[in-house]
């Protein structure tokens, strides 16, 4: 029984989140799936994401101890993935990540398997969305755009879901593509 490890990625705003909030949603029934809680120096409240909250110190603690079988840092937060993830790629259970585009490349040499999937939205799209949540002023919009477009020009390999429409059309597109890389019958514990 092979492994699966699903590696989603796309810019603030993609709607990445609310994919993966729907793909978890639409298979949670499925023991054979598990999609891994990331590890973040932000408030438990901050963001749309199902996320476990550290401190700073927190988070170099379990860093320290080698609690993480992946960890980057981005615009000023720190982010993590517990080892528990190897157990479950051990039983065969297909794990989905919510990942980080600047860290693929060290996450593909950790694990080969690895099956990038990147949420690509409009710049149109993603200007609208970021302005509409408000976190952010115009500046730092404008900036995350410039980001976008200058990663959007280096094409990662793998798999692209376009999210410009519904929730549903791209969820649905997500949902499926975990379906066809899950195999074999074993439990997320």
């Amino acid at each position: 029984m092979g492994s699966h490890l699903i590696y989603v990625v796309g810019a603030s705003g993609s709607g990445k989140d609310t994919l993966m909030g729907y793909a978890r949603q639409k298979l949670a029934g499925d023991p054979r799936v598990c999609f891994a809680h990331r590890y973040i120096t932000r408030c438990a409240t901050a963001g749309g994401e199902n996320h476990v909250a550290l401190t700073p110190q927190e988070f170099t603690s379990r860093e320290n101890g080698k609690l993480f079988a992946m960890h980057w840092s981005s615009h000023g937060m720190h982010y993590g993935i517990g080892i528990e993830i190897n157990q479950w790629l051990a039983k065969g259970i297909t794990v989905v990540i919510n990942g980080s585009r600047e860290y693929l490349e060290e996450a593909r040499q950790r694990y080969p398997e690895l099956l990038p999937v990147t949420i690509d939205v409009a710049t149109d799209v993603l200007r609208a969305r970021l302005l509409a949540r408000g976190r952010e002023d115009a500046e730092s919009v404008e900036q995350r755009l410039r980001r976008h477009e200058t990663l959007q020009r280096q094409p990662l390999p793998g798999v692209r879901i376009q999210n410009n429409g519904l929730v549903e059309a791209a969820g649905d597109e997500l949902v499926h593509l975990i379906a066809a890389h899950t195999q074999g019958v074993a439990t997320c514990v």
